[in-house]
C-alpha cells in the first residue's frame, strides 16, 4: 500500500464546514486509484465528537488535536499540527478546501517542507502516482493544468466542486489523539475574542444560491429587496467590489478576485456590470442569471438566464411569485 492521503477536516465554532466532507469524498475516490487509506486531521479545542461525523464519509484513521491553543484559528498554531502531522505520515498528498484558512494552511505547509501546491483546483486526476491538477488562472480566463511529481503534493479543493458522498452513519475509523508541543513563534497571534456579526446569513462560500448587487444598487438601503429575495430561498447576499469600495456592504460579501470565489449552484446578478474581476469570483457557478437594464452589460455573455430591465421592478416580482409559489 502506497502512502495515505492526509486531509484536513476544516471546523469553525465545533461545526463541520460544509466543504469538508466534499474534500474527504474526493480524497477517498483518489486514495481508491492509489490503493490507499484516507486519514483526516482534526484539530480544535473541544472538538473530539466531531470525529464520528468524519469516519462517516470514508476515511480509514482520524488523527484529533484537541488542545486549548488551537480554540480559534491562527496560522502558525495550526500550521504546526498540519506540518506535525504531515512530517510523521509522510502522506502522498495533503488535502486543503480552498477556503480562506485552507489556502493559508496550504501554502504554510508547501513552505516548510519545500514541497509544490496547487490551489483553489477545479480538476483533479491521476497519471500513476501523479497529481494532475486543473485550476483557474488570469481571473478565470484560462485553465492552467499542474502535474505535481514530488510527495506530497500539497492541494486546495474549491468549494462546491466536487460532490460529496452521501453520509453512511454504519462507517466508524479508528481514533488516534495526538498532542503537538507549540514554540513561542507558533503562538505569536493569539485570538483573545471573535465577535459574531449575529444569525447571519449564509456563508457566501458555502451557500448553494448567491444573490448579489453591484452599482445598479444606487445605495445601501436598497439591498434590502436582495435581502427579502434572500431569505426566501435561503441564499447569501453578496456583492461586487464597486458596491464594497462605496461604502455599501463590508468586505466579508466582496464577490471576486479580490474578494470571495464562489461555486453555488444559482448566482443573481442584479445591477452587476460583469467586470472581469467580478466574473473570476463566480465564473464556475453552475446557473447564472443576470439582471441589468443595460442590454450589453458584459455579464450576459456569460449568464444562462438574462433579464434585460430595471431591477427595482423585477426584483420585487421576483419575490411576490416566490412567495405565491411557496403558499
Amino acid at each position: 500500500m502506497s502512502n495515505p492521503i492526509l486531509v484536513f477536516a476544516e471546523q469553525r465554532e465545533g461545526k463541520l464546514r460544509k466543504s469538508t466532507p466534499e474534500v474527504i469524498s474526493e480524497a477517498a475516490r483518489q486514495a481508491q486509484a492509489l490503493k490507499t487509506e484516507v486519514v483526516a486531521l482534526l484539530c480544535g479545542s473541544g472538538i473530539k465528537n466531531l470525529a464520528t461525523e468524519i469516519a462517516q464519509y470514508g476515511v480509514n484513521k482520524i488523527i484529533v488535536v484537541d488542545q486549548p491553543e488551537l480554540k480559534h484559528y491562527t496560522n502558525g498554531a495550526y500550521t504546526r499540527v498540519v506540518l506535525e502531522v504531515t512530517r510523521k505520515l509522510n502522506p502522498a498528498a495533503v488535502f486543503f478546501a480552498a477556503t480562506l484558512s485552507g489556502k493559508e494552511l496550504a501554502a504554510g505547509l508547501a513552505a516548510e517542507l519545500g514541497a509544490s501546491a496547487a490551489q483553489d483546483c477545479i480538476g483533479l486526476t491521476l497519471e500513476g502516482t501523479n497529481f494532475i491538477l486543473r485550476r483557474p488562472v488570469y481571473a478565470g480566463k484560462a485553465i492552467l493544468t499542474i502535474k505535481i511529481i514530488k510527495a506530497p503534493a500539497i492541494i486546495s479543493l474549491r468549494p462546491k466542486v466536487f460532490s460529496a458522498s452521501a453520509p453512511d452513519k454504519s462507517r466508524t475509523a479508528p481514533v488516534e489523539t495526538m498532542t503537538v508541543q507549540f514554540t513561542p513563534d507558533d503562538l505569536r497571534t493569539i485570538v483573545k475574542e471573535v465577535i459574531s456579526q449575529g444569525d447571519k446569513k449564509v456563508e457566501l462560500t458555502e451557500a448553494d444560491i448567491i444573490i448579489s448587487g453591484g452599482r445598479g444598487m444606487k445605495g445601501p438601503e436598497n439591498y434590502k429587496l436582495l435581502e427579502e429575495l434572500a431569505n426566501l430561498l435561503n441564499a447569501a447576499v453578496g456583492a461586487s467590489r464597486a458596491a464594497v469600495d462605496a461604502g455599501w456592504r463590508p468586505h466579508d460579501d466582496q464577490v471576486g478576485q479580490t474578494g470571495k470565489t464562489v461555486c453555488p449552484t444559482l448566482y443573481i446578478a442584479c445591477g452587476i456590470s460583469g467586470a472581469i474581476q467580478h466574473l473570476a469570483g463566480m465564473s464556475s457557478s453552475r446557473y447564472i442569471m443576470a439582471i441589468n437594464k443595460d442590454p450589453e452589460a458584459p455579464i450576459f455573455k456569460l449568464a444562462n438566464y438574462g433579464v434585460v430591465g430595471d431591477l427595482f421592478e423585477i426584483v420585487p416580482a421576483l419575490t411576490e411569485a416566490i412567495k405565491k409559489r411557496q403558499g
